[in-house]
């Protein structure tokens, strides 16, 4: 009957350290609030791989870029008065030539958990989409972007503070 208990003690710790251990992995992929994800799909929605990074060379200081497949999109948002300012870069290619028919929306979420639907117009003198997004709650606002590239769709995950 003791060696029972201690095989079991040892069995019970083995799993508590092994979950232990997932639990971790797990929250360090997702510590990392402004990093986003993608998904490239025709008619449905399938993970793409892709590459993701936050970085304020391109297209502004609070720029995020999300690679996927052969697309390169980048939201630039950026504060004016109670409202954000959202320009949305859909490139293609490895020069990233914009691409300039597509029909691209943002669903936003606010801090406050309220959600809606922006549409973004094409701006042809800047090369991107644009889009503003009244200002409500502060803190960190969710958005996805869904572009329909001629019936292929391409999604991004990004966020912004207001």
């Amino acid at each position: 009957m003791p060696s029972f208990k201690l095989g079991f003690v040892v069995f019970a710790s083995a799993g508590l350290l092994l979950l232990g251990a997932c639990n971790n992995q797990a929250s360090e992929s997702s510590s990392n609030p402004s990093a986003t994800t993608s998904e490239t799909a025709t008619n449905t929605e399938s993970t793409a791989n892709s590459q993701t990074s936050a970085h304020g060379d391109s297209h502004g200081k609070n720029a995020q870029v999300v690679e996927a497949g052969k697309y390169h999109m980048e939201l630039a948002p950026e504060k004016e008065g109670n409202a954000t300012h959202l320009d949305f870069y859909l490139q293609t290619g490895d020069k990233h030539e914009a691409v300039t028919n597509a029909k691209v929306t943002a669903d936003v979420q606010s801090p406050d958990g309220k959600q809606k639907t922006v549409p973004l117009s094409y701006d042809a003198g800047g090369k991107h989409y644009t889009a503003k997004v009244d200002g409500g709650a502060a803190g960190q606002y969710q958005v996805k972007v869904t572009a329909d590239v001629g019936g292929e769709k391409v999604n991004s995950r990004f966020s912004f503070n207001h």
